[in-house]
């Protein structure tokens, strides 16, 4: 497998392939990775990018009619791809296609509905539960 590439190799090279997201600062392995240029960020709109690395923004939809009652925003049943699942597909897009680093962790700084927003994604959208995991 020597020959297959340092991508290929970092992807097959243990059991859990899916690539891990991890909620609020670098601490960690997120910290190590950041020092090495192999941590991405998903940042929610409002809040302050990154001064280095790779980052992707996104949007939160207003609220809907009802939604005040316990309903999240950008939920799977209102938005069949919210817009944190369609901000993890660009970034899994763009890593794949070379247009991006070869990060192995993301980053989420978002606010308390942003986060549950990309944690709904995590767990219910099923292209992004196929690429990403919750790591805290």
């Amino acid at each position: 497998m020597s020959d297959a590439g340092p991508h290929l190799n970092a992807m097959t090279s243990g059991s859990e392939m899916r690539i891990p997201v991890f909620f609020g600062a670098a601490t960690g392995e997120a910290a190590a990775g950041q020092a090495a240029g192999e941590t991405a960020w998903l940042v929610e709109d409002g809040l302050a990018m990154p001064d280095e690395g790779y980052a992707v923004g996104f949007i939160l939809p207003p609220p809907k009619f009802g939604e005040a009652a316990g309903h999240p925003a950008g939920c799977f049943c209102c938005t069949p791809r919210g817009p944190a699942a369609e901000a993890l597909t660009r970034m899994f897009r763009a890593r794949s296609m070379g247009t991006a680093p070869f990060f192995k962790r993301i980053v989420v700084l978002g606010s308390a509905a942003g986060s549950a927003a990309v944690r709904e994604a995590l767990a219910q959208d099923v292209v992004t539960k196929a690429r990403y995991f919750a790591a805290n």
